[in-house]
């Protein structure tokens, strides 16, 4: 498939998708003609940078964990010591913008259980997870 299409399945830009490509994320086959082409295992590929991306992890290191990424899959386990102290870094930071974004669920299901509106909620429940409303 060529990048319009994997970018439209993946629910990204062309231009995101070129992106990845110059920051070795991702790497396209090229046909006769010159244009890049694209299997299915590209727009998963690319949905998982993007997911990445978006949760806040450079791309620097996106690049590490999926390189740790295919040697787990491929059985070669290994992490050199400099890519180790950066994901365990970056574990730090995820903990906690996990806690920040946890304290601050909190503290919005509290107050609207609270207030004259805590049927939304429920109205809401489904969305939040099937969470009960209040916790």
């Amino acid at each position: 498939m060529r990048i319009g299409e994997v970018a439209r399945q993946a629910g990204v830009s062309t231009r995101l998708v070129r992106y990845y490509e110059q920051q070795d994320l991702l790497a396209a086959t090229r046909g006769s003609n010159g244009y890049r082409e694209y299997d299915e295992d590209d727009v998963a590929r690319v949905q998982h940078i993007a997911s990445l991306v978006q949760s806040g992890i450079a791309t620097k290191l996106v690049k590490e964990l999926l390189e740790l990424e295919d040697a787990a899959a491929e059985a070669r386990p290994s992490c050199p010591r400099a890519v180790a102290d950066m994901l365990a870094t970056e574990l730090v930071g995820i903990e906690e913008r996990i806690a920040c974004l946890s304290r601050s669920r909190d503290t919005i299901r509290d107050y609207l259980a609270r207030t004259e509106h805590a049927a939304v909620l429920s109205e809401h429940a489904h969305d939040l997870g099937a969470r009960s409303p209040v916790e």
